[in-house]
């Protein structure tokens, strides 16, 4: 069953970033096959290409250095030989560390942060659904009361997935609906306690005030709790999604990216991009509306999703 929807995903994923290949895959073939030789300009037209798909100049950087060093090592001269160098050379701008996921293993507090629209309040949800799957006690926490229907789309969420939510009316105190949702999570011996956050950059010193009032709840009323932080961006965005995770890591500690929308846009190097420019791994990445539609974040499937390359079963 698990296969199956891994295939599923996969597909959807192929599916999902035909835009992306078609920005940057077609380009690469184009110059493995129209260049006889690996020479300076090669390298250029390959720079320019990964660039302009939304790959980055400093991940672009490191992923041409990592070829050069391939090439030379297996003596290639043919450019169409080093394809799966290239390929090899992406996929290891993105790794992930063994303790990526910690939080789904421990007692642990999951802040949700992002602007508006990104599909933060979608993807606390889909991340409830999962981590209930995996047999963990999840608990959530409107703490987005700013925009009125967030409470209410979560709650919607909630019964879906089959897990409890804490809530307060509109405009009442993120702070306090944190505050009440750890005393619950302690009582209920919960596992995970996610909190959807309110996502206004727009006023940074409000955001930044809420942020560290949250934090300091949870440091003095959770302090054994395993923490995570993760910030939503829209994949469809480009570099503009990089511009804003740096905003949001200038008010608290990111410990990993959800890229959601990556159905459909022409900007899918923006995953290897954001990992590179940022120093924070993308954990999570989403295709579509259903809970099976986000997955963790996996660098070969992503890469080989990219090229378009099945993997032998």
């Amino acid at each position: 069953m698990e296969e199956e929807k891994k295939e599923g995903f996969f597909a959807r994923l192929v599916k999902g970033l035909t835009k992306t290949r078609d920005n940057i895959v077609s380009g690469i073939d184009m110059i493995f096959s129209g260049y006889s030789k690996i020479d300076d300009e090669f390298y250029e037209e390959l720079e320019e290409i990964l660039i302009m798909g939304d790959i980055g100049v400093r991940a672009t950087d490191e992923i041409l250095e990592n070829l050069k060093e391939k090439v030379k090592a297996n003596h290639i001269s043919e450019p169409a030989d080093c394809k799966n160098l290239l390929i090899e050379s992406i996929k290891e701008q993105m790794q992930l560390e063994e303790t990526a996921y910690r939080f789904e293993e421990e007692k642990s507090v999951v802040l949700l942060i992002g602007v508006n629209g990104v599909g933060k309040t979608t993807t606390v949800g889909k991340l409830a659904g999962k981590l209930k799957a995996q047999g963990r006690k999840v608990e959530l926490a409107a703490a987005d009361t700013f925009r009125a229907a967030a409470t209410e789309q979560l709650k919607e969420w909630a019964n879906r997935a089959g897990v409890e939510m804490i809530g307060a009316n509109e405009g009442a105190d993120p702070g306090a609906v944190v505050y009440d949702a750890i005393q619950a999570a302690k009582a209920r011996n919960v596992d995970v306690l996610l909190c959807d956050t309110a996502g206004r950059l727009h006023n940074k010193k409000n955001l930044m005030e809420e942020l560290r009032k949250i934090n300091k709840i949870i440091d003095r009323e959770f302090p054994d709790a395993y923490r995570e932080t993760l910030v939503v961006l829209d994949g469809t965005t480009g570099q503009n999604a990089i511009a804003q995770a740096r905003q949001f890591a200038e008010v608290t500690d990111i410990t990993g990216i959800v890229l959601t929308k990556m159905d459909g846009t022409a900007k899918g190097g923006i995953a290897v991009a954001i990992q590179s420019e940022m120093g924070i791994p993308v954990k999570y990445i989403g295709v579509g509306e259903t809970i099976d539609d986000l997955q963790k974040f996996d660098s070969d499937t992503f890469v080989n999703a990219l090229f378009d390359i099945r993997e032998e079963q």
